[in-house]
């Protein structure tokens, strides 16, 4: 999720728990072998045993559509220590689809299990190389021969999300499409897209078949889901029926807060100037969709351009906090 995702984000929303490995953003592959620096910019988990600062495995994601050319940033990648290697044939973007990657590639199978082949080969064998797709370009009926073909290239796993590139982010999800595939491909097959709740989860568990679900805009949206999935399950692993209202809010505001703050911290050590601001409202325009308090941050900062502005408006957050926790413990 070029923009959204990236690991700032990732190291805030995995102090919450419950998330059992993240996906980096796509790294764009052309034509030219990436110096590891670059590498370390876009993924610097990297320089930490690939993992997050809470522990939570990072897989970078690359995304091209050169065989040849992504092996070998693939190797050099893998030399890195990361945990695994993931391929993109799943971005929706226009420019992205239109220089040939992600989505645009779903029309040629053949070309998935070259590029899939090809990686994995050059990626040590304790590694895994597993893939993320959609179901399609414009249409989903090429989706089945899409997820043989990155089977038979030696996949360890393979995400799908249950839309087309032309679906976008438009609901319905088609959950059911995905267990389709599950009935052909004998791999390890992760469901993903339109997962807001843990009943979202329920519901495309039973539709997919799929134990392992994947967490996109959701778990932006409400840090708190996948420990609510969680919640929700059974003793055996299954979500229990009716569990996981979107009204049940494992992570309540109150301690949401200092993670906003966190996370503004770390947007001024990492981003320029000028994307700071603009980074807190694109999180706090997610988080509305789950908390009414969000709504109101959200009309606070959205005219602020300055960084100056959000530390004196978070300062007064947090201080009214302190205060209200002082006042409940006082009684």
């Amino acid at each position: 999720m070029e923009g959204l995702l990236d690991f700032v984000l990732r190291d805030i929303l995995t102090r919450v728990g419950g998330v059992q490995r993240c996906v980096s953003e796509f790294i764009r592959i052309t034509d030219t072998l990436l110096p590891e620096r670059v590498f370390e910019r876009l993924v610097p988990e990297l320089r930490h045993g690939s993992q997050t600062r809470s522990g939570v495995p990072v897989r970078p994601q690359l995304l091209g559509s050169d065989p040849i050319c992504l092996a070998d940033n693939a190797a050099r990648l893998a030399s890195m220590g990361p945990n695994g290697v993931d391929l993109n044939f799943g971005c929706p973007s226009p420019v992205v689809n239109r220089h040939r990657g992600g989505a645009a590639l779903l029309d040629e199978p053949e070309l998935l299990f070259k590029i899939v082949s090809a990686v994995r080969r050059a990626v040590p064998a304790q590694q895994p190389v597993s893939a993320k797709m959609r179901l399609g370009l414009k249409d989903d009926s090429r989706a089945e021969a899409c997820a043989l073909a990155i089977e038979a290239a030696g996949a360890s796993e393979l995400v799908v999300h249950a839309r087309t590139k032309v679906d976008g982010y438009r609901p319905p999800a088609y959950w059911e499409r995905v267990g389709d595939i599950r009935q052909v491909v004998k791999l390890p097959l992760v469901a993903n897209g339109e997962i807001w709740t843990a009943a979202d989860a329920q519901a495309c568990r039973l539709a997919s078949g799929c134990h392992t679900l994947m967490l996109g805009r959701g778990i932006v949206a409400n840090p708190g889901l996948a420990l609510e999935i969680l919640a929700a399950q059974s003793p055996h692993g299954a979500l229990e029926a009716g569990a996981g209202s979107s009204a049940v809010m494992v992570l309540p505001w109150e301690q949401l807060l200092p993670l906003i703050a966190d996370f503004w911290g770390l947007v001024g050590l990492h981003l320029r100037r000028d994307q700071q601001t603009g980074r807190l409202k694109q999180w706090l325009n997610l988080l509305r969709r789950v908390y009414p308090q969000a709504q109101l941050a959200f009309e606070a900062v959205k005219t602020f351009h300055h960084p100056a502005d959000v530390d004196a408006w978070l300062a007064k957050q947090r201080g009214g906090l302190e205060f209200c926790i002082a006042g409940a413990m006082s009684q």
